[in-house]
């Protein structure tokens, strides 16, 4: 009496394992650069907000009806220190601590740093991420700059 066995040889296992290592080598770059894709995204996201933020607190400002108020407050209660000088930046949030930051509601996750006094510079980077992925605002103009937010920066 013959038995047949049934089953795979050692050949074609080998075969296969061969095959699924050059597809995951050839795949692999692509799901590597996720993170940096992920990074550009929420950087993109931020500078989004920033913009909203500052549209929000100026309109706000206006309707204090006094130009020389120097916060806002919101309704969630939260207080926005803002500019009266120079007039192209009356109203907009400073870029100092109680400012843009009060203004975003939220900095987690990113890394805030302020320049300038009192309006200045104010530059957000990712928390643990590369200093050279930044969105930038300006406090004189109320400008929000994200042209620093890119695949090869972040």
């Amino acid at each position: 009496m013959s038995q047949h066995q049934r089953g795979f040889t050692l050949i074609e296992l080998i075969v296969v394992i061969v095959i699924l290592g050059i597809l995951a080598a050839t795949a692999l770059p692509r799901f590597v650069n996720l993170q940096a894709d992920a990074r550009v995204a929420t950087m993109k996201g931020l500078a989004g907000g920033l913009r909203g933020s500052v549209e929000l607190v100026r309109g706000r400002w206006l309707l204090t009806g006094s130009t020389a108020a120097t916060s806002v407050t919101m309704a969630d209660t939260t207080v926005v220190t803002v500019s009266t000088a120079p007039a192209s930046a009356a109203g907009v949030p400073t870029a100092q601590a109680g400012g843009i930051d009060n203004a975003l509601g939220s900095t987690s996750g990113y890394s805030f740093a302020a320049a300038g006094a009192p309006t200045g510079i104010a530059t957000f980077t990712p928390a643990g991420g590369p200093g050279t992925c930044s969105v930038t605002y300006n406090g004189n103009t109320g400008v929000v700059v994200d042209t620093a937010v890119t695949l090869a920066n972040c």
